[in-house]
């Protein structure tokens, strides 16, 4: 069984409980041990490195240096951990001046960043170290004629690696066949969801929403798949707030991709934390499972 060090981050202690949980499901499918690194903090979030990135990166390079620790590469499922992860891991590995100052603060802790492991996204793991054949040969429930918004959201593909396609990526799309669903065209997916904004700026963030709901919807999407906490969130929550702003009438399921891809694979809703959204997809999944019994 191959192990990563876990970092859940802060979302998935709660608000993305579900995105834990299933994450770890489906992993462990495919003898993958998500193991939670002990005694990890806060990464900074989206908004820390603007404001001090000597102590940002400090931040995140602690929780590298307790991975590299354990000898193990670093998973994270929150977009947000993970390009603060992979850009702090890159970053301090080539700047020796950087490394030093960071050093010299983790020495508090007995910890040292010395640049031994790699970063990835949970969705990484699934497209990469598993991959869609793979994935395919364990799907024992194919969600056959569920058609799905795969919502690659602004993050994941930010990092660009290794020559991947950041502009027209496919592997989100090819999880998602593997599944036994439909993939949906949907022509925003790499669109930013608008984060934060609602803080700040209510009716543009709403804006940015409807627009992702909208064309989510006109391409005849049953359910969007997610990889990011608060694209989850915005995407979900503000469902009714961007009714009533808009006068629009939208109800569309918005749930982890781990949640889906744990259908396919035969866990029980229960386990994938499948009935806590507040757009419920239990009608759609019921309906699947009616056809199929047919």
């Amino acid at each position: 069984m191959k192990k990563f060090a876990l970092f859940p981050g802060c979302s998935l202690e709660k608000m993305a409980a579900s995105y834990h949980r299933s994450s770890v499901e489906t992993t462990k499918q495919f003898d993958i041990d998500l193991q939670e690194l002990e005694d990890w903090n806060c990464c900074g979030a989206t908004t820390y490195s603007y404001i001090d990135e000597l102590l940002a990166n400090t931040l995140v390079a602690r929780n590298l240096a307790l991975a590299e620790k354990e000898g193990l590469d670093l998973v994270a499922p929150c977009s947000a951990c993970y390009k603060n992860a992979y850009f702090a891991n890159k970053y301090i590995k080539e700047d020796p001046d950087l490394s030093e100052h960071i050093n010299y603060a983790l020495e508090q802790d007995d910890l040292q960043f010395q640049g031994k492991i790699e970063v990835y996204h949970i969705i990484d793991i699934f497209a990469n170290e598993i991959g869609p054949e793979a994935i395919k040969q364990k799907v024992t429930n194919p969600l056959t004629g569920l058609k799905v918004a795969p919502y690659y959201g602004c993050q994941i593909v930010r990092p660009r690696k290794n020559g991947e396609e950041f502009e027209n990526p496919q592997f989100f799309e090819e999880i998602i066949t593997a599944m036994g669903a439909e993939p949906v065209d949907f022509a925003d997916r790499l669109r930013c969801c608008g984060a934060s904004l609602i803080m700040t700026s209510r009716h543009a963030a709403l804006e940015m929403v409807r627009v992702l709901l909208y064309n989510a919807v006109s391409s005849g999407a049953d359910i969007i798949a997610t990889a990011c906490p608060l694209c989850q969130v915005n995407l979900e929550c503000y469902q009714t707030a961007v009714n009533e702003e808009f006068g629009t009438n939208f109800h569309v399921p918005v749930l982890y991709f781990t949640q889906i891809m744990g259908m396919a694979l035969g866990i029980s809703r229960r386990q994938l934390g499948i009935g806590s959204e507040l757009v419920s997809a239990a009608p759609i999944f019921s309906q699947l499972m009616s056809k199929e019994a047919r």
